[in-house]
C-alpha cells in the first residue's frame, strides 16, 4: 500500500488549513493510500544555517523534530505540505522545517508532491511557487488539480462554504493516489527510475 505524508504548516489545530487537508485524507483512504498528518506549524524550529554538518553525519545538526520526521519522509511515497498565507508566503516554521529537511535529505526523487495554501483573499499563487521549488529541485512529480490548489476563507465555517476549492482538494488527492497506483504497476512491470548522471555544479564566476 502506498503511503502519503501530510505536512501541516499552520499553527492551529482544526483551522483553515486542516479543513483543505481533510478533503484530501478522505480520497487517500477510499483510494487505498495510507496518509499520516503531522501539525508541525506550532513547533519551535529554527533556520538552516548552512553548516553542512548534515553531509558528514547524515541528518541535520539540531537534533529536533526535523531529525524526528525524516524516518517518515523516507518512509512515504508521496508528499502534500500545506500552509496557511502570512503576507504572501507560507508559515515560517514551516519553511525552516523544509530548508533544513531538503538540505539534509536525499530520499526525495520521484516521489509525488503536492503543495496546497490557504488564504483568506490573496497571496495563494506566490505560496505555492515558493513550496513546488522545494520539489523541483529535488526530482518530485509535481501533483497538479483543475484549478491551482487552494482553499479561501477568514474561518474554518468559511473555508467549509469554498465548495470549489474543496473540490479541488479532492481532486488533488485523487491525482496523487492514481499516480502512487501508476508507479506501483510500473515498478511490478519492472520500469525502473531513470540513471543519474554524475552531478554537476557550475558558478559564473569568470
Amino acid at each position: 500500500m502506498s503511503k502519503v505524508l501530510i505536512l501541516n504548516g499552520s499553527p492551529r489545530v482544526n483551522g483553515n488549513t486542516s479543513i483543505a487537508i481533510r478533503e484530501m485524507e478522505n480520497v487517500f483512504r477510499n483510494s487505498g493510500v495510507e496518509v499520516t498528518t503531522m501539525q508541525i506549524g506550532n513547533k519551535d524550529i529554527r533556520g538552516c544555517i548552512a553548516c553542512n554538518q548534515c553531509s558528514e553525519i547524515g541528518k541535520c545538526v539540531f537534533d529536533d523534530i526535523v531529525n524526528e520526521l525524516a524516518p517518515l519522509f523516507e518512509a512515504a511515497d508521496g508528499l502534500v505540505i500545506a500552509s496557511p498565507v502570512y503576507y504572501a508566503s507560507a508559515n515560517g516554521s514551516l519553511y525552516s522545517f523544509l530548508d533544513r529537511l531538503f538540505y539534509a535529505g536525499s530520499c526525495f526523487a520521484f516521489k509525488p508532491a503536492a503543495a496546497v495554501a490557504s488564504a483568506r483573499r490573496a497571496g495563494t499563487t506566490a505560496t505555492l511557487d515558493s513550496m513546488n521549488k522545494y520539489f523541483t529541485i529535488s526530482q518530485m512529480p509535481v501533483v497538479s488539480s483543475q484549478y491551482w490548489n487552494m482553499v479561501h476563507g477568514n474561518s474554518p465555517e468559511e473555508v467549509e462554504q469554498d465548495l470549489e476549492g474543496l473540490q479541488v482538494m479532492r481532486t488533488v488527492g485523487k491525482n496523487m493516489a492514481w499516480l502512487l497506483h501508476c508507479i506501483e504497476a510500473g515498478k511490478a512491470a519492472g520500469i525502473t527510475t531513470p540513471e543519474p548522471e554524475q552531478r554537476l555544479r557550475t558558478n559564473f564566476i569568470r
